[in-house]
């Protein structure tokens, strides 16, 4: 920046900008002379008014005192300014300030002499020469200027992240443990998550919203340091977050120890002392010892097949992809299901699960991948890049397919810039040849959407990892490795391949080739186990397995949700709504007690229906500290009301509790309905595990603003039972069949238990994934692959012991949700 500001604190400044320039005595100044990396520094002697000189451009004249030598024999010398700079220094300069100038040039040495009789000298500077000013102040000022990068230091207090609290604004530092670059939201904005750690080992993830893509937070790898200002804390889903307050500002700084410390910002106004550098420093030393460092980071060459990793590369070319043409995810299912759907809303759904926009980016990183690379086919289209440099490193090249939100990021990318490609795939490809052998090649995808920081961003050449990729792009051996790629339609002797009488066999390479329709979610460490193996072993144990669906059960989806209890680990059904009507009724049959309505907990009131045999109902309105809240803030207690009364009195109010009168309290019906009504929501508890409170239990938690399942059930004794699905898998390998048994509650579809029955969407949802496991009409070489965790025990029935398995740390891939 042109002008910059230094806040003295005692004397000493807190930042020292001029490290890296060498400092010129007034005696040494000599016309003609570089001083593009040199400064010299005086006092402001004085200054004249601002004057408009040729073609009317600003001029402010100075006077700067060299204070180290005032008895030389120049000791003063005149400084003019032009332009921009004129102006932006006249708002800031006060006589007695300490200036430093750099980027100068000396005009002439002048024959007139000050009124002490010293000689005095001109020097000129302007923002065209790249001059910059420093002005080191004492002081806070109101300044305005465009050109001016650093404010007066003002003193920040920074919080722990242990001591966050809902509603707080603060200052905070932190670790990066996990980002997604910036990517456009729903709505015009750009949008970036960030979870950050600091010396107290709690995180925090923050959500920041911006209109413009470099206010966000710049940040390249986990283990950056980022220090937030104004950052607001919510609690969002009983989770602590931070979001974007008015003011919000960030600095980002690499999180390497002994790296230059270089803020990241795209603000022209920030603070950053000497204290923030030990902050900086601080979290560096405990992140080293702290937090593992990041192993996604991977070169060509080390890559594997059926990989996620983060790619630091240089980009050649790029080109778009035909855009009639279009990438089929799931090719042998996907007509099957659109044939089959109805209506235009559901063909939209299926069509968007398997049809992608995509276009293609050509990089190299020096290395060379282990297995020849796929080279994406383009027709009557010119690629944009140096096609010369690119054929010279074609045996270094990759080409990676950019599908749907990262395509337009992709197009608007410099040929020649340093890129980061985040969670970036890796597939190994089978081509059948005329010999009835296998070419293997590797493909490239970075798919849609921002799961797993999905995306791509642009290194400033002044990254340290940039500098080591230069270094390997220098070193890279040109003419020692031959060619390497594979094309679309071209296939080379050259190319390896795997025949069927080879060690790897071509039901192997089809496993290799296609995508697995669930992925893992933890023990990755853990080997394939062949069906047959397993089938042969004891138990207890834990196997990966890769199988097809061959069948499943209930055929009937929504027969699959079934209550749980997670303490005695007993299962049952979910009530009917016929049946809860009954055990309604049987609470209802007893008249409300007059002496329970109206305490300190609640308001009632009560009522008598006209045509329902004279029925009486009582709701009590609970209060919040002795007043009344707002309907969709309310907890009402129902007595005597039926399912459909229920139903229209949950869609009015926070939460229904159905009660009946006990002797001393209101008491909870039966706990064969649900305790707790939210929406369309019930809860329900386990009758064996449950020891039941009075309803005035319930006055802990009037002071809450929100009614929260779990909090409600332990005030009343209740042990809350879970929404689980409850399937049964038969699994086929090829070596094998085996059953395995599915109970989860929202991992494994990725879809909540709870709402399944109550969202006729999330039961679509549900038939169209099973029916991708399992489509009708194909035979089960068509099926996707799904790569499992499961753990076998002993179940034992009278007399005799059997083995079951259990599916566990699965869940269907992000592509089918």
């Amino acid at each position: 920046m042109p002008l910059e500001l230094i806040k003295e604190v005692n004397g000493v400044p807190q930042v020292e900008p001029l490290t890296k320039l060498s400092k010129v005595d007034f005696t040494s100044l000599q016309p003609g002379c570089d001083y593009s990396k040199k400064y010299v520094q005086g006092k402001l002697s004085f200054i004249s008014s601002l004057t408009n000189g040729g073609n009317r451009t600003a001029v402010l004249k100075i006077g700067l005192q060299e204070q180290e030598n005032s008895n030389a024999e120049i000791s003063t010398i005149n400084v003019l300014f032009f332009g921009k700079l004129a102006k932006d220094c006249a708002k800031v300069f006060c006589e007695g300030d300490t200036i430093a100038v750099a980027g100068f040039i000396v005009l002439s040495a002048s024959s007139s002499t000050s009124s002490d009789g010293k000689q005095c000298l001109f020097l000129k500077a302007f923002e065209d020469c790249k001059s910059t000013v420093y002005v080191y102040v004492k002081s806070v000022r109101d300044f305005s200027t465009e050109s001016m990068s650093l404010v007066p230091a003002t003193h920040y207090i920074y919080t722990p992240l242990n001591q966050l609290k809902s509603g707080m604004i603060v200052n905070v530092y932190g670790v990066v443990k996990f980002f997604k670059p910036p990517y456009v939201s729903k709505g015009t904005d750009y949008c970036s998550v960030v979870t950050i750690v600091d010396q107290t080992n709690v995180k925090l993830t923050c959500l920041f919203f911006s209109g413009n893509y470099e206010a966000l937070p710049i940040i390249y790898k986990n283990g950056d340091i980022v220090r937030f200002h104004r950052l607001k804390i919510q609690v969002y889903k009983n989770e602590t977050q931070g979001i974007t307050s008015s003011g919000f500002a960030s600095l980002t700084f690499e999180g390497t120890l002994g790296a230059l410390i270089i803020p990241r910002t795209s603000s022209k106004y920030f603070n950053f002392t000497t204290e923030d550098h030990k902050m900086v420093e601080a979290l560096r030393v405990w992140a080293s010892t702290h937090i593992s460092p990041s192993s996604t980071l991977v070169k060509l060459c080390d890559v594997q097949p059926m990989q996620y990793f983060d790619l630091t590369c240089q980009l050649l070319g790029k080109a778009e992809v035909d855009g009639t043409s279009f990438l089929l995810k799931f090719p042998r299912t996907a007509l099957t299901h659109y044939h089959k759907l109805d209506g235009l809303k559901k063909c939209k759904c299926i069509i968007s699960q398997f049809w992608s926009q995509k276009y293609k980016i050509k990089v190299w990183d020096g290395t060379r991948t282990p297995f020849p690379s796929w080279r994406v086919l383009i027709q009557d289209l010119a690629l944009e890049g140096d096609l010369s440099h690119i054929n010279r490193l074609q045996n270094l090249t990759i080409d990676i397919l950019v599908y749907d939100n990262h395509v337009q990021v992709a197009k608007s990318l410099k040929v020649g810039s340093f890129l980061r490609i985040y969670s970036l795939h890796t597939k190994l490809q089978s081509v059948n040849s005329e010999t009835q052998a296998t070419l293997l090649a590797l493909e490239f995808h970075l798919h849609g959407g921002t799961s797993y920081g999905r995306g791509i961003r642009v290194l400033p050449e002044s990254n340290s990892d940039v500098d080591q990729l230069k270094k390997s792009l220098e070193s890279a051996d040109l003419t020692a490795i031959q060619s390497h790629g594979i094309c679309q339609s071209e296939h080379e002797d050259s190319f390896p391949t795997v025949s069927s009488s080879g060690s790897v066999s071509l039901y192997e390479v089809e496993r290799c080739q296609q995508l697995s329709a669930t992925i893992l979610t933890d023990h990755q460490y853990l080997e394939k186990t062949p069906l047959c193996a397993i089938l042969k072993q004891k138990a207890p144990q834990q196997y990966r397995i890769r199988a097809k669906l061959r069948s499943y059960k209930p055929r009937r989806l929504f027969q699959s949700v079934k209550l749980h209890c997670p303490k005695c680990h007993s299962m049952q059904e979910v009530p009917h709504e016929g049946d809860l009507d009954i055990i309604l009724q049987e609470g209802a049959s007893k008249t409300p007690d007059a002496k329970l309505q109206n305490t300190l907990l609640y308001d009632s009131k009560m009522w008598t229906t006209k045509d329902q045999g004279e029925r009486k109902i009582a709701i009590h309105f609970v209060k919040n500290n002795g007043i009344l809240p707002l309907s969709n803030d309310c907890l009402i207690l129902i007595e005597g009301g039926t399912v459909d009364e229920i139903c229209k009195l949950s869609s009015k109010f926070h939460s229904v509790i159905p009660v009946k009168s006990g002797h001393e309290d209101l008491e909870l019906v039966d706990l064969s309905a649900p305790f707790l009504i939210q929406g369309k929501i019930h809860h329900y508890g386990c009758k064996q595990c449950s020891n039941l409170r009075p309803i005035q239990s319930l006055n802990s938690l009037v002071d809450k603003t929100q009614w929260i399942p779990s909090s409600v059930a332990e005030v009343l004794g209740i042990m809350p039972l879970q929404h689980v699905f409850v399937m049964t898998f038969t699994l086929d390998d090829g070596t094998g069949v085996l059953e395995a048994y599915l109970m989860d509650s929202e991992k494994f579809f990725q879809i909540p238990a709870s709402e399944i029955l109550i969202n006729d969407d999330l039961q679509q949802n549900m038939d169209m994934i099973m029916d991708m496991f399992c489509p009708l009409g194909l035979k089960i070489d068509a099926y996707p692959w799904l790569e499992c965790f499961i753990r076998s025990y002993n179940v034992t029935s009278g007399t005799e012991q059997q083995i079951c398995y259990q599916i566990f740390d699965t869940t269907v891939a992000e592509d089918l949700i």
